[in-house]
């Protein structure tokens, strides 16, 4: 009895001692609106951090994307947010951030592994404050069905006259319908067609700082151009495209319906879940061959820390660790399409996710120039960019009203500068 006693003791002890340690360990909590993400996390990400770091447990706590915002500012403001958050480009992020939500990021080891283009989104006006780490970008171009290519003994084009030209061969043939996009959803015609071919004339990141200092305007020859470069896409369009929505341009093309879809990477895992034929990849196209190559390399999401966590050090380091070259492959093999921002050299396992990738060494990034700063105000300029290119492809504007408007509309409220 007493050996059977003594025995009990011990084990009380040891379960006490072992509720201690599980005690010391520190959990992190990560908020997000990527719900689509939280088997990754679970399965992949936070494992092999919990591995290298076994003192701190690390859990994915994702809501509603449509609900995030709301969701994230009543946690913050009652003091119940997690240690991480989840931070989307530019201004909604830069606004928690401004009210002491989120800590300043600048000093963290590592964040020299990113370009300036990628800090972009999540850094004060100055330049001076970086508030999240970034995570990843997605990168325009053009996704185009290679068997209708090969039938069509078509090249893939690299100039604008080459990919007009494939346009007409296509619809000439009539099997396929040359491009899968419509304006129904407005978006659209601005983020996949504006966006997507535009850096090609305004010169990528010059012409953008340069809308940003004043120093040009949406009425200049490189924008208007571009409004005529998508009217032009009209009669390649489906039948009936002004009513065809995202979903439907989607479905058209993986169903082997129509020959190119303009849009960009986040594409690259539906598609090959969907369709049938070989894909194929090809950037936007130049004026001539040999000018240089201008991508959208679109800064898409981050992770930035709660001031008020329990946990600094803890989260810090596994901020750290984001901008490792270990989180850059994870995070990008996970999810084909959406590109690490760091400069870490990586490699892909998804033939189209390397072929977007590669981009970066032959052509200049840039960001969409609606995000930063210039869709604070009141006519929204991403909203009203919507709403003319879509306009211009419908018909119903012309590229030089929708330039007119669009600069009308930023000059009500924008003072550059000030």
């Amino acid at each position: 009895m007493k050996k059977l006693v003594a025995i009990a003791l011990v084990l009380a002890f040891l379960a006490g001692y072992g509720a201690v340690f599980s005690q010391a360990k520190v959990t992190l909590t990560i908020e997000s609106w990527r719900n689509d993400d939280l088997s990754i996390w679970s399965d992949q990400i936070i494992p092999a951090f919990e591995k290298a770091n076994p003192g701190i447990h690390v859990v994915f706590q994702p809501s509603a994307p449509a609900e995030f915002n709301g969701v994230l500012n009543t946690k913050l403001e009652g003091g119940t947010a997690g240690d991480l958050i989840t931070a989307r480009p530019f201004d909604a992020s830069l606004q928690l951030y401004q009210k002491g939500y989120l800590a300043d990021l600048s000093s963290l080891p590592g964040m020299g592994n990113f370009s300036p283009v990628a800090k972009s989104a999540w850094i004060t006006d100055d330049g001076k404050h970086v508030f999240a780490v970034p995570m990843a970008s997605v990168i325009h171009g053009f996704f185009y069905n290679k068997a209708a290519f090969d039938a069509l003994k078509l090249s893939v084009p690299q100039t604008k006259a080459q990919f007009m030209a494939v346009l007409d061969a296509i619809k000439k043939d009539g099997r396929w319908v040359p491009l899968a996009m419509g304006t129904s959803d407005m978006w659209e015609a601005a983020t996949m067609g504006f966006q997507n071919i535009g850096p090609n004339n305004w010169k990528g990141e010059d012409g953008r700082t340069a809308l940003l200092k004043g120093k040009a305007k949406f009425t200049d020859a490189p924008y208007v151009k571009t409004w005529k470069e998508l009217a032009a896409w009209a009669p390649y369009l489906p039948s009936g495209y002004q009513a065809v929505k995202y979903p439907d341009s989607q479905q058209l093309f993986t169903l082997g319906k129509a020959a190119i879809y303009p849009t960009g990477s986040w594409e690259i895992s539906q598609f090959e879940k969907d369709a049938s034929f070989k894909l194929g990849v090809f950037k936007p196209p130049v004026d001539k061959a040999g000018d240089p190559v201008y991508i959208s390399d679109h800064t898409d999401i981050a992770l930035g820390m709660n001031a008020k966590s329990a946990h600094p050090a803890e989260a810090k380091k596994f901020l750290q660790w984001m901008t490792s070259p270990e989180f850059a492959a994870l995070y990008a093999n996970a999810l084909p399409g959406f590109f690490p921002l760091s400069n870490a050299k990586i490699s892909l396992k998804d033939p189209l996710a390397n072929e977007f990738l590669s981009w970066r060494g032959t052509s200049k990034s840039t960001i969409r120039n609606s995000y930063q700063i210039l869709s604070r105000g009141e006519p929204n300029l991403e909203n009203e960019l919507w709403r003319v290119s879509a306009a211009v492809i419908n018909g119903t504007l012309t590229p030089e009203k929708a330039a007119t408007e669009i600069q009308a509309g930023l000059d009500k409220w924008y003072k550059p500068g000030k």
